[in-house]
């Protein structure tokens, strides 16, 4: 079929070691998996059910891109997460065959506008206008996952101009990876091209423009973003 304006042209995310790029789909985002970052946003870290948002596959940002600040905000915070990326889906997947879904993993960091967010909780409404924005989510390389496994630990780290902000290991998240796939899949039809990003550790904080952002998952990717 035809259509009336060009359609968009889709997201491909670069993957380590190869020349060809990985379609997105859609992305979504844990919130308040990791204890430490739960305490320190006021909420109790207890393991109660992983709660999501989404962000829009065109948030996503390229490595060697830079981020700009986004308008109608004066306090955008910093969250590195690991990124899962999925081969292949389906509903209702159980825990253990989990990641036989996943085709790599990635580091990210999840931009956002704190400010918005914090009136919107406030008056109980939706974060997108925190979270889905322009840019909001850089991404380093696809990692395939038959090139380094599965992480179920490892050190999560954010620096900026070279002073740490944030540091954690994977271990640490209160939903794991598998986990996170069977429960979205019970909400959500998974599908290949999805990509989660899978929460933050403590020590979020703010950017301003001329930063430096460096942060990784020792074993799988690194990135550096500068904030313009």
């Amino acid at each position: 079929m035809e259509t009336v304006i060009p359609p968009s042209p889709p997201v491909l995310l670069p993957i380590s070691g190869s020349l060809v790029g990985f379609p997105v789909r859609r992305v979504y985002c844990v919130g308040r998996n990791y204890a430490a970052h739960a305490i320190e946003m006021g909420h109790d870290p207890d393991r109660e059910p992983p709660f999501f948002f989404q962000k829009n596959p065109n948030n996503l940002l390229p490595p060697g891109a830079n981020f700009p600040y986004p308008p109608r905000s004066s306090d955008v915070h910093h969250e590195v997460e690991l990124i899962v990326a999925l081969r292949s889906g389906g509903a209702d997947i159980p825990v253990e065959e989990a990641v036989n879904h996943v085709y790599g993993y990635a580091v990210g960091i999840d931009f956002t506008r704190r400010d918005l967010q914090a009136e919107a909780k406030k008056a109980g409404k939706p974060w997108a206008a925190a979270k889905a924005f322009e840019h909001s989510a850089p991404v380093s390389e696809i990692v395939p996952a038959e090139a380094i496994g599965h992480p179920v630990n490892g050190n999560i780290w954010l620096k900026v101009n070279g002073e740490l902000r944030q540091q954690g290991d994977l271990e640490q998240m209160i939903w794991k990876v598998p986990e996170i796939i069977a429960e979205l899949s019970g909400t959500f039809t998974l599908a290949p091209g999805d990509v989660i990003m899978t929460g933050t550790p403590a020590g979020v904080g703010p950017v301003r423009r001329g930063d430096i952002v460096t942060c990784g998952v020792d074993g799988v990717a690194a990135l550096s973003v500068i904030v313009v």
